[in-house]
C-alpha cells in the first residue's frame, strides 16, 4: 500500500521532462508560442528582480582598502620626531608615522594603541602598561618595553632639549618585562595618561645616534615608527629640501591597517601659495586657513570641517603696571562694554565662539550663564550697563578730557592705559575693535603692536604691559596650573594676568592631582566662579580649527583638536573605497 501511494505522489508532482516540454511546445500555434515565451521572460525577469531586492536587504556598505588623497601644508619638515617636533608641519607628519601606548580619540577619550592594557595604583603614584603582542615598527622590528624606556629617557635628557621634557620631568620609568613598563610619579597627577600618547622611537635605530647627534640624524627626515602610515617616497628639490612625502598604509598597525592606501603631503612656502595650489587641483585638502581667505573658498562649494580649538584669547590686566586696574569696577565695566560677538564675526568670519571664562567651551562646557556674560545682556545695552557700573563706584566722565576719572582724598585716577598685542593679522584686527569699543565707552586707550618675538621676549616675559591681548593653548588634559596659579606669576610661569587668589590656588592644585575626572571638573567649576568674581581678564573668544578636505573621504571626525595635527586622530578609520557585503559578514 505504501509503495502504491509513493508511485501516485511521484506521478502527481513530477517535473515534466525537457522532451515532453519541447513536444508540447511544438503543438502551439505561432501566436501561442510567442505568448508562451513572453510569459516565461516575464517570469524570469520578475524572479531576478525579487532576488536582487532581497539581496539588497542583506547588503551593507563597508570600508574597503584602496584610494588616496593629496594634502597641502605650509612649511617644510625638519624634525619628524615626537621628541623634537616643534612646528605644525613636523607634528602633522609625526602623527602619521608614530604611535604611542595610548591614542586620543576625536571624542577626547584615550584608548589603547600600542598598549594592550594599563592599571593605576589606588594612590595614583604608579601606572603599569602592558604592550600588545606582535606589534612592530615599519622595518619589521618588534616594539618592546626597551623602546618605551629609551624614548622616555631621551625625553627627560636635558641635553636633548626635547619639547616633551616638561611632561616627563621627575617621572621614573622601569622595564618590568619585554611587554611591561612601569611609570612612578613623585605625586599624583590626574592628566598623566596624556603623556602615554607620546610616539615611541625604535631604540635599535636611535641608540646609534647618541644625544649630541640626535637632532642631526637622517631619521628625523626619514622616520621609522609604528604608526598608521609609513614613508613610501620623498621628493626633494634641487637644494635638497623636501617638496613632498608619499605614505602608504602600514599593514601591521596596532589598531589595524588604515583603509586609505596612500597619502601624499605637498609643502608650500606660504598661505597664498597653498590656496593657489588648492584652486589648481594640486592638492585636495588644506587646513588652518585664515578666516578672511575662506569667503572665496566657500563660494566654490568646498567641504569645510570645523572644530572648536581649546584656546582662549583674552585681555589680561597687569595691575602692577597700570594701577587703574586695581579697581574691580573698571575691569568689570571694560568686560561689559566689549562686543565679543562682533570680533568673532568680523575677525574670525564666524569661525569661533565668544567666551566669558578661562576654559574653552570645547573642553569644559559652560554649566550656567555668567552674570557678566555677553549671552545675558542685550548688545544694545552693553555700554549703558558699563557706564552704570562706573558711576555706581564713584567714576565721573570728564567732558573736557573725554575720559572717565575718579577722585579721592588721596589721589585722582583716570581710565587711561595701553593695550599690547602681536602683529599677527588676527590679533591686530581684534585689538583694533577692542580699542574702538573701549574708547567709545570713554577710556583713553593706546594700542601697541609688537612683532611676535619682540612681544614675547621684551613685553610678556618681563611683564611690561598694562593690558595684553594674547592667547593660551589649553591642552586636552586641562591643566590650568601654569596659567593661573599664583606661583606662576613670574617668567617662565604663564600667569600673565598676575592672578593671585588663595582659594583658586587650592582648587587648581586639587584639580591637577585628581585621578577622578568628575572631581577634577568640579574643582574647575569652582575655579571658574573665583575668576568670574575677580575679573583678572576680559575673555574674548575661542577660535575654530578649519579643515578643507576631500568630499569623498568618509568617517572623518575632528572632535576636539588641540593642534592641527590632531585632525589625523582617527585617520586609521578614514576610507574612500567601499565594498558591499551581507550584513552577517560585516564583522
Amino acid at each position: 500500500m505504501k509503495e502504491k501511494y509513493r508511485q501516485i505522489l511521484k506521478k502527481s508532482f513530477s517535473i515534466p521532462r525537457e522532451e515532453s516540454i519541447q513536444k508540447n511546445i511544438k503543438t502551439f500555434s505561432p501566436s501561442e508560442k510567442m505568448l508562451f515565451f513572453f510569459l516565461v521572460g516575464i517570469f524570469v525577469l520578475s524572479a531576478l528582480f525579487i532576488l536582487s531586492n532581497i539581496n539588497k536587504l542583506f547588503l551593507v556598505e563597508v570600508p574597503a582598502h584602496g584610494g588616496s588623497f593629496v594634502e597641502g601644508i605650509i612649511g617644510s619638515p625638519r624634525f619628524i620626531n615626537p621628541l623634537l617636533s616643534n612646528s605644525d608641519t613636523d607634528r602633522d607628519l609625526t602623527a602619521l608615522v608614530y604611535s604611542g601606548l595610548l591614542k586620543a580619540t576625536p571624542e577626547g577619550e584615550l584608548i589603547e594603541d600600542l598598549a594592550e592594557s594599563y592599571t593605576i595604583s589606588e594612590d595614583g603614584f604608579i601606572y603599569d602598561f602592558t604592550l600588545k603582542s606582535n606589534i612592530s615598527f615599519h622595518d619589521g622590528t618588534p616594539v618592546t618595553a626597551d623602546d618605551v624606556v629609551f624614548t622616555v629617557g631621551k625625553a627627560q635628557d636635558p641635553r636633548l632639549k626635547s619639547t616633551k621634557r616638561a611632561s616627563w620631568d621627575g617621572i621614573t620609568v622601569e622595564k618590568v618585562s619585554e611587554r611591561q613598563i612601569r611609570f612612578i610619579l613623585k605625586q599624583p597627577y590626574g592628566p598623566f595618561l596624556e603623556n602615554a600618547t607620546l610616539g615611541i622611537l625604535p631604540k635599535h635605530i636611535w641608540v646609534k645616534a647618541g644625544t649630541e647627534q640626535f637632532s642631526f640624524s637622517k631619521f628625523n627626515n626619514e622616520p621609522i615608527g609604528s604608526g598608521p602610515y609609513k614613508i613610501k617616497k620623498i621628493k626633494y628639490n634641487s637644494g635638497g629640501t623636501p617638496e613632498s612625502y608619499e605614505f602608504e598604509s602600514f599593514g601591521k598597525y596596532a589598531l589595524g591597517e588604515p583603509p586609505i592606501s596612500n597619502i601624499k603631503i605637498i609643502f608650500y612656502s606660504s598661505e597664498s601659495n597653498l590656496i593657489e595650489g588648492y584652486k589648481k587641483g594640486e592638492v585636495e585638502g588644506i587646513n588652518s586657513i585664515s578666516p578672511d581667505k575662506l569667503g572665496e573658498l566657500e563660494k566654490m562649494g568646498v567641504r569645510i570641517e570645523r572644530s572648536p580649538l581649546p584656546r582662549i584669547f583674552a585681555v589680561f590686566f597687569n595691575q602692577n603696571e597700570a594701577q587703574v586696574f586695581a579697581n574691580k569696577e573698571v575691569r568689570r565695566a571694560l568686560d561689559m562694554a566689549l562686543d565679543k560677538k562682533k570680533i568673532v564675526q568680523e575677525v574670525l568670519g564666524g569661525y569661533g565662539t565668544n567666551i566669558d571664562g578661562p576654559i574653552p567651551p570645547s573642553v569644559l562646557k559652560q554649566s550656567k550663564e555668567k552674570i557678566r556674560g555677553q549671552k545675558t545682556i542685550n548688545p544694545a545695552d552693553r555700554k549703558d550697563f558699563a557706564i552704570e557700573i562706573l558711576e555706581d563706584n564713584g567714576w565721573e566722565f570728564n567732558e573736557e578730557l573725554k575720559v572717565w576719572e575718579k577722585k579721592t582724598k588721596k589721589e585722582e585716577s583716570y581710565l587711561r592705559f595701553s593695550l599690547s598685542t602681536s602683529d599677527t593679522p588676527e590679533l591686530k584686527a581684534a585689538a583694533e575693535i577692542i580699542v574702538e569699543e573701549w574708547r567709545n565707552l570713554g577710556a583713553d586707550v593706546t594700542l601697541k603692536v609688537f612683532e611676535a618675538g619682540d612681544l614675547n621676549q621684551n613685553i610678556i616675559r618681563p611683564r611690561k604691559y598694562d593690558a595684553l591681548l594674547f592667547g593660551e593653548i589649553i591642552s586636552r588634559e586641562l591643566d590650568l596650573f601654569a596659567f593661573w596659579h599664583s606661583s606662576q606669576r613670574n617668567d617662565p610661569g604663564l600667569n600673565i594676568a598676575l592672578y593671585a587668589n588663595i582659594t583658586a590656588d587650592k582648587l587648581l592644585e586639587e584639580a591637577r592631582t585628581a585621578t577622578n575626572r568628575n572631581v577634577m571638573i568640579d574643582n574647575y567649576r569652582k575655579f571658574e566662579d573665583e575668576v568670574d568674581a575677580d575679573v583678572p581678564a576680559v575673555f574674548v573668544y575661542s577660535p575654530d580649527f578649519i579643515y578643507i578636505t576631500p568630499k569623498n573621504i568618509k568617517s572623518l571626525e575632528l572632535g576636539a583638536v588641540t593642534t592641527p595635527s590632531e585632525r589625523f586622530l582617527n585617520i586609521h578609520e578614514w576610507y574612500i573605497e567601499t565594498d558591499k557585503v551581507w550584513n552577517f559578514f560585516e564583522n
